[in-house]
């Protein structure tokens, strides 16, 4: 099932090296509407509690720890095929094998920090964004 809503989060190197404006012009201007945006720092819980899918992976530790280690900025998006757009646009995981023009390729510093998150399902999507967002915010 196709949805018009992702979930992104621009992640702590890229706002340590404040690229966070210029990767938020970038989604806009692939036609992405913000819907709900936030800058929030995750505690260590949280963060586990958001990378649950991750705990037995033996990067997880270091995922907590980086994803803790600043400021974030949480978006929910809005664009038809939203989540298989915003995947082209962000690239491939790994800078160094991310396409030209995408976000990673641009602004992310190796695989590990690499600037951004975007959702990878529509499931997840909803996940995500429900575990950042509430109607009550």
């Amino acid at each position: 099932m196709k949805t018009n809503k992702t979930f992104t989060m621009i992640k702590p190197d890229a706002m340590r090296n404040g690229n966070a404006g210029n990767i938020i012009a970038h989604i806009e201007k692939a036609g992405f509407k913000l819907i709900a945006m936030k800058l929030t720092k995750l505690s260590v819980d949280s963060a586990k509690d958001f990378y649950k899918i991750h705990e037995n992976r033996p990067f997880f530790n270091d995922l907590v720890n980086y994803i803790t280690s600043g400021p974030i900025i949480a978006a929910i998006l809005e664009k038809d095929n939203a989540v298989d757009d915003f995947r082209k646009l962000i690239g491939n995981t790994d800078p160094q094998k991310a396409e030209k023009g995408t976000i990673r390729q641009m602004y992310a510093q190796s695989i590990d920090a690499n600037a951004i998150h975007g959702s990878d399902s529509n499931e997840n999507a909803k996940i995500e964004g429900d575990f950042h967002f509430s109607l009550q915010e």
